[in-house]
């Protein structure tokens, strides 16, 4: 095995399948609970440079180890009542009574029902944000876990229900080092994440100044129920997800008679021909190294075979993974759908909304966070992701306002190979407890880290 990694309690490192890779440009890879190793430097808390030592992080990789059972019954009580949208008051409680004892300076959301707690240091500084969201899925759950969802048709398939605990134990870390910590830390516990831009709304609400000043960094992480193995982090300096936006176009024609279409003008063949264009569009306009993905997922024209009717409509998603061709693309779709049509003597109306910008992380501060990962875990703790990941993220509103790093966790159950595994969203979606090690662990370090640079 050409990997050295000390094993910890929890499960024995295996190879998965070689040779396989991942959307993240993962090769082979290991499975399986793991403990990692410390690279200290002598000394204990930070180096001259500000930086933090290896002991200080050992005690925090192995805290967090330690404080898995109580972070574990946080996810499993989250698990069991999922909440979608804006409005999370289960999710919401469950938060507020986690936090009861850490001596933070709590406030709830207006528009939403978030979560905002400052955490105070000893001493005076700058303040960082860390974020975990709250919101669940209109899945109906098929994973047979004893916490499996108690709300019909709604399901934590996306890991939030992790997010949310892994920040908890985060808090928690800090709190017990509060002596240690020159500044604030902002919690940002965060509903509607899965299109309901709940992100904007808090920060529209203040959560970026709710220390007082404006923070200087942010960081948040998202778990993966496949692709990575467990424990594994993984990001990229620059775009990390895509931006998403939404398209519905409408083809005005004429309706008729399906055996004489010359006597109408049919907005069927022209729609197909606009769902075609576009993909030559994008292979065409933009650069392949910058890249636009055009999917069109929903088609809908007529009510009966022999019948042309008057109108047909295009729904599409797009997605972008830079500010330059986020910026380009209403403008290129709607020259394309429109010109299409008037080609065939037809109009065509688009209606192009704006999703989540492009996810773009700072280098400087993704270089912070895979020091501490390796740090705490070994270099196989930490994957250098090849490429962006097309899903998108509202984090990305964040990150448009402060430099900071968004990095995902393997969280790959014992057992199931990552390349594989059901993937987030899909209602046999399971994620391991023990992705909230790592998850609290680097979230608490990169907070300490930051702080400790002023």
């Amino acid at each position: 095995m050409p990997w050295d990694v000390m094993v910890g309690g929890r499960g024995t490192v295996r190879p998965v399948s070689p040779g396989w890779s991942s959307p993240l440009g993962v090769g082979p890879l290991w499975q399986g609970g793991f403990m990692g190793h410390v690279d200290a430097q002598g000394g204990a808390g930070q180096r001259r440079d500000g930086t933090l030592e290896g002991p200080t992080l050992a005690a925090l990789r192995d805290d967090a180890a330690a404080d898995l059972p109580t972070t574990a019954a946080l996810r499993h009580a989250l698990h069991r009542v999922p909440e979608r949208g804006l409005y999370l008051p289960l999710t919401q409680r469950l938060v507020l009574d986690a936090l009861a004892d850490l001596d933070l300076e709590v406030a709830t959301g207006r528009a939403l029902s978030s979560v905002t707690a400052v955490l105070r240091g000893a001493r005076p500084g700058p303040a960082v944000l860390l974020r975990g969201d709250m919101d669940a899925l209109p899945v109906t759950e098929q994973t047979g876990e004893p916490f499996s969802s108690q709300h019909a048709g709604v399901m934590h398939a996306c890991g939030h229900d992790l997010h949310v605990a892994g920040l908890v134990g985060a808090a928690r870390l800090l709190a017990a080092r509060r002596e240690e910590l020159a500044g604030s830390v902002v919690l940002m516990f965060q509903p509607g994440e899965e299109g309901d831009h709940g992100a904007r709304l808090m920060i529209e609400e203040g959560v970026l100044d709710a220390a007082g000043s404006r923070v200087v960094g942010a960081y948040g992480v998202h778990v993966m129920s496949s692709t990575l193995p467990v424990g594994v982090v993984a990001s990229r300096p620059g775009p990390l997800m895509a931006a998403s936006d939404q398209v519905r176009v409408t083809v005005e024609g004429r309706g008729g008679h399906g055996s004489k279409p010359y006597l109408a003008a049919d907005p069927v063949p022209v729609a197909a021909e606009i769902v075609l264009a576009l993909q030559t569009m994008v292979t065409r306009q933009f650069d392949v190294f910058d890249p636009v993905v055009v999917t069109v997922g929903r088609v809908e024209a007529g009510t009966k075979e022999n019948v042309i009717p008057d109108l047909a409509h295009l729904d599409a998603t797009v997605r972008t993974f830079s500010p330059a061709t986020h910026a380009a693309a209403p403008e290129r779709i709607a020259r394309l759908c429109e010109h299409v049509a008037a080609a065939h003597g037809m109009r065509a109306t688009v209606d192009y909304q704006r999703g989540y910008p492009v996810t773009v992380n700072d280098a400087v501060e993704v270089d912070r966070a895979r020091r501490l990962t390796r740090a705490m875990y070994g270099a196989q703790g930490w994957h250098e992701a090849e490429v962006p990941v097309p899903g998108a993220e509202d984090f990305s509103y964040v990150l448009q306002e402060v430099p900071g790093a968004f990095v995902f966790v393997g969280a790959t159950p014992a057992g199931l190979d990552p390349a594989d595994a059901p993937y987030n969203h899909s209602p046999r979606a399971r994620f391991a407890d023990d992705a909230l090690v790592p998850s609290s662990a680097v979230l608490a370090a990169l907070a300490l880290d930051r702080l400790a640079q002023g």
